[in-house]
C-alpha cells in the first residue's frame, strides 16, 4: 500500500504557516521478551497549518496513537523528521524534548489527568509551575482561564467535587496555560456522555474559531465530522487526507 500525497491533493491548502511538518517518519517497537519488530508508522508525511483543526482517526493498531505520541513530544520517530514550531524534535535528547512539551503543547486527555489531592486553580498552575513562572503570575493566569471554561466560582474545589464535564474544562483550561503552539486532544469526549461531550466539543470550536491550532485523535465519526480536516491511517500509513466543511453539530450549539 502506498502513502497518499497529501499536500498536492488536498485542495484548498491553508496559507497559514506550516506549524508542524512531518517528513517520512516511521516507528519500529519492538515485542517486549521477543526479537519481533511491528512497523506502528511506516512513512508519514503530512504539514499541519496555523489555525487548522485536524482529526486523526483510524481503527486499532492503524498507527494513531503512535502519531499523537510523536505529535505530542512524547515520543521520537525511528527514522524521519518532525519539524516543530522551526525546530527539529525528532532526535532532541528526553529533557530538551520533555522541556520543550511543557512550554509548548497542550494536552487534553480522555481521562482528565487532573491531580485529585489539588483545587482546580492549583491543577492549573501546574505547566508553569514546572517553568520557573512567579506564583503571582501562575495564579492570575489560572483565575483567568478558569472563568474562561465558565468554572470561575469551582477554583478551590478539587477534582472529586466536579462532574466529568467540569473535571474536562479544567482539563482544557490546563492545556491553555502555556498558550501552545497546538492543542493535542487524546480522545477528549470519550469519557463523557453525549450531551457532556457536545459541550467540550463546543468550547473547542470556539477555541478554534478564537485562532488555536488544535489535533484530535478520535476514533468516533462524528467528532471526526466536526474538523476541517480528516486524517486517516490504516497501517502505518495515511490513507486519506481530507479537508471538509467543518460541523458544529446542533446539539451543541445551546451550551
Amino acid at each position: 500500500m502506498t502513502a497518499v500525497t497529501h499536500e498536492a491533493h488536498a485542495h484548498g491548502v491553508p496559507t497559514t504557516p506550516v506549524v508542524a511538518r512531518l517528513i517520512d517518519l516511521t516507528k519500529t517497537y519492538q515485542k517486549p521478551g521477543t526479537t519481533v519488530e511491528v512497523q506502528a508508522l511506516a512513512g508519514v508525511s503530512m504539514n499541519i497549518h496555523a489555525g487548522e483543526m485536524v482529526a486523526i482517526m483510524g481503527a486499532s493498531g492503524s498507527g494513531k496513537s503512535t502519531l499523537m505520541n510523536i505529535l505530542g513530544c512524547l515520543d521520537r520517530p525511528t527514522s524521519g523528521q518532525f519539524i516543530l514550531d522551526g525546530e527539529d524534535v525528532s532526535g532532541m535528547e528526553d529533557d530538551a524534548l520533555s522541556a520543550f512539551r511543557g512550554r509548548r503543547l497542550g494536552f487534553i486527555f480522555q481521562n482528565f489527568n487532573l491531580i485529585a489531592q489539588l483545587t482546580v486553580l492549583e491543577n492549573l498552575e501546574v505547566p508553569l509551575f514546572y517553568q520557573g513562572v512567579k506564583p503571582h503570575i501562575r495564579r492570575a493566569r489560572a483565575e483567568e482561564l478558569c472563568r474562561m471554561v465558565g468554572l470561575g466560582e469551582r477554583g478551590h474545589h478539587r477534582p472529586v467535587e466536579l462532574s466529568g464535564g467540569q473535571q474536562q474544562r479544567v482539563a482544557v483550561a490546563r492545556a491553555l496555560m502555556n498558550d501552545p503552539i497546538f492543542l493535542l486532544g487524546d480522545e477528549p469526549t470519550g469519557n463523557l456522555d453525549s450531551k457532556t461531550g457536545a459541550a467540550i466539543m463546543e468550547m473547542i470550536h470556539t477555541l478554534h474559531e478564537q485562532g488555536k491550532t488544535i489535533v484530535l485523535v478520535t476514533h468516533d465519526p462524528s467528532v471526526g465530522a466536526q474538523c476541517s480536516r480528516r486524517v486517516v491511517l490504516r497501517d502505518g500509513l495515511i490513507v486519506e487526507d481530507q479537508r471538509q466543511q467543518k460541523r458544529r453539530p446542533a446539539a451543541a450549539m445551546g451550551h
